[in-house]
């Protein structure tokens, strides 16, 4: 089967598309899927779990699978918001904003645990032992659309009565791995970040035992990802997808999906009440960001 090349697509692209009719219709079963992702790695090296998604969902389907490879969290909405494609795989937080706008729709969601999802590391020999400690420091946050490294731990700083800009300065680092390399450079006092990832060591976590510790657990999180697909997509598509997806994401394809493996093991619910994400949307009001802040 075919595999298109990624193709780059900005909002004004989108937009345009839109206007001038070149959006998706009601595809029939041998149209194209059609799917927006964001870049996964800067590393033309690594192989890119991506391509993988496409050769797994046209297995699974039978459907040629397109992807537009789009540069932020927003992008992915407004190409599903101007019918330009079927479908994007979102985490938790940027999923609710999405749905929070009426526009699009929930195909199937990654149940969370009840395990903590999120803490803030420090070193060692940091006078910082509680939350309340970090009064009046640097806290270093992934990104703004990060659910573990910014959504969940400024969420645990808000219940323990202390919020960004007056009582602790927050920095964004573009990713965990930059937080964490601020806290080695003693750029910040803390790097927040998952649980997860701590418990991965080297590379995807610096800090050797005795080197670091973790303070405060956030609370958990009801969904872990979601995906989002455009309210017109027709049922024959919809119903494929529901079904393609959860046998993909599943423990064999664990390695060639790479970073979409976190999903990998978790329960699924196909077509989830969007009324389960209002937790999120609470969180998300408290961090003071919009879906327009995505980027």
């Amino acid at each position: 089967m075919r595999h298109p090349a990624l193709v780059s697509v900005s909002l004004l692209g989108l937009a345009t598309l839109a206007l001038t009719g070149c959006q998706a219709s009601a595809t029939a079963a041998d149209a194209p899927i059609k799917i927006a992702t964001l870049p996964v790695s800067d590393d033309p090296t690594a192989v890119n779990p991506n391509e993988a998604l496409v050769e797994l969902l046209e297995a699974e389907t039978g459907r040629e699978v397109e992807v537009t490879d789009v540069p932020d969290y927003l992008s992915v909405v407004e190409a599903i918001r101007a019918d330009h494609v079927d479908m994007g795989i979102m985490s938790g937080f940027p999923s609710a904003l999405a749905l929070n706008t009426g526009e699009v729709d929930s195909l199937l969601a990654w149940k969370g645990s009840d395990d903590p999802v999120s803490t803030c590391v420090v070193l060692e020999d940091s006078p910082v032992k509680s939350l309340e400690d970090f009064r009046g420091k640097t806290i270093a946050f992934a990104d703004q659309a990060s659910s573990s490294g910014y959504f969940m731990p400024g969420y645990m700083l808000h219940q323990a009565g202390l919020e960004q800009g007056k009582d602790y300065e927050a920095i964004f680092a573009g990713g965990h791995e930059g937080s964490f390399a601020a806290l080695e450079q003693g750029q910040v006092d803390a790097a927040c970040t998952a649980n997860v990832l701590t418990e991965m060591g080297a590379p995807m976590f610096p800090f050797a035992e005795g080197q670091w510790r973790g303070v405060g657990q956030s609370p958990s999180m009801e969904i872990m990802g979601s995906v989002l697909a455009r309210q017109s997509l027709d049922e024959e598509t919809r119903t494929a997808l529901q079904e393609a997806l959860p046998k993909i994401f599943s423990e064999e394809n664990k390695e060639a999906l790479a970073s979409y493996s976190s999903f990998i093991g978790l329960d699924v619910e196909v077509g989830p009440d969007p009324s389960q994400y209002a937790s999120f949307a609470e969180i998300a009001e408290v961090a003071g960001v919009e879906l327009e802040d995505l980027k």
